[in-house]
């Protein structure tokens, strides 16, 4: 089980370039790669990042990489705004 596991985790992260979610307007990286770094935020602390974009809502959720830049990783939409 362990073994299968393993393989789901790391499978996931060879596939996610694949499946990058691309930055909308009001995204924190829109406009390409953020140029500031997060210096005094640890390696794979998670952010969130609400906004508002043609009427819906949007919550983000980044990861800090190693370079200190956010990365997104997960984006959900609803329309109660």
């Amino acid at each position: 089980m362990r073994k299968v596991l393993s393989a789901v985790v790391i499978s996931s992260f060879v596939a996610a370039p694949a499946f990058a979610i691309e930055p909308i307007k009001g995204s924190i990286t829109f406009d390409g790669p953020s140029q500031q770094t997060l210096d005094k935020t640890p390696a794979g602390s998670v952010l969130q990042h609400q906004f508002t974009s043609n009427g819906k809502d949007y919550r983000e959720i980044y990861v800090v990489g190693a370079d200190g830049r956010p990365e997104l990783v997960s984006r959900t939409a609803s329309n109660d705004s």
